[in-house]
């Protein structure tokens, strides 16, 4: 009887995923306020542009030339543009392309990066030769002047409103910084003896990169993750406001300052002030986080 009772004891004690999860959670916030108050931002924008059609006062496209440059007030909290249209509004929907975009890109081109490397790491020799000749080659060519090339030359597919080409123009200048770095994480991991023992039990080679290497090097891919996004969020406004990126109807706060005059900043600066503080904001949570989490999973700065 005992022994029955003894044996299921353990499973009825274990805690849930959820409360481990909200465990996690609260350490990080106790130990990293500043990066909680970066998630916090980071979630306020999520939810605002999931719900920016219902949260906007006005309607972001529609044009009224009887309140063409009206400053701040009540009714239009941030002001109107050259056009008359709200700031506030725009600035709202615009949050949905820079987040989509930029948290997207980054995942995808972390994850295409990681593989990259872990695999340049495993394999050495000539594979990983060839591939860190071809990342330096691709690592010497500025991030905006590569997403400007793979722009022109592919032009412009939307697919469901989301403009395909633009995404692989962000995406693939990420990718050999992210294989750098995970090559250089996965080198430790690699010399572990828990990898050795997978080889002699004769495991094949994409188990031991995907079971027993890549669970030891999420703590490097998160940091660098909320970097990328960053980036890529500052990256897209930068294409946006040079004409290749997001393009008129589509609220974009790059968008929104490239159609500003040399007078408008003179004579009504909100136009140029929100949208730029709503980018800086932005990138500046994300920034902010990936520091918070490069401390938090340092294990030397663990209690």
């Amino acid at each position: 009887m005992s022994t029955f009772s003894t044996a299921a004891t353990p499973s009825a004690a274990r805690p849930s995923h959820a409360r481990v999860a909200l465990k996690v959670l609260g350490r990080f916030c106790r130990t990293q306020p500043l990066g909680a108050v970066a998630l916090a931002l980071i979630l306020t924008m999520l939810v605002a542009g999931s719900f920016a059609p219902q949260l906007a006062p006005y309607d972001p496209l529609s044009a009224s030339f009887t309140d063409v440059l009206l400053p701040p007030s009540a009714e239009h909290w941030m002001g109107t543009d050259n056009f008359g249209r709200d700031v506030f509004s725009r600035i709202l929907h615009g949050t949905r392309p820079a987040l989509l975009l930029g948290i997207s890109t980054a995942l995808i081109g972390s994850l295409i990066g990681a593989a990259l490397g872990t695999a340049s790491a495993y394999f050495g020799g000539r594979i990983d030769a060839v591939l860190q000749r071809t990342n330096d080659v691709l690592l010497s060519i500025p991030l905006i002047v590569a997403a400007l090339v793979v722009v022109s030359v592919l032009g412009r597919w939307e697919v469901g409103g989301i403009d395909i080409n633009l995404m692989i123009a962000i995406t693939l200048p990420y990718i050999p910084v992210m294989a750098r770095v995970m090559r250089t994480a996965a080198l430790s991991v690699r010399l572990s003896p828990y990898i050795d023992a997978a080889r002699a039990l004769g495991f094949s080679h994409l188990r031991i990169m995907v079971h027993h290497m890549l669970p030891n090097l999420v703590s490097p891919w998160l940091v660098m993750v909320s970097a990328f996004t960053a980036q890529t969020i500052l990256l897209e406004a930068s294409l946006s406001f040079l004409g290749v990126g997001v393009h008129e109807p589509t609220p974009a706060w790059g968008l929104m300052l490239a159609g500003v005059s040399v007078e408008t900043f003179t004579t009504a600066p909100w136009v140029v002030l929100f949208p730029g503080l709503a980018i800086s904001l932005t990138v500046f949570s994300f920034s902010l986080l990936g520091d918070a989490l490069r401390d938090a999973l340092d294990p030397r700065t663990r209690h």
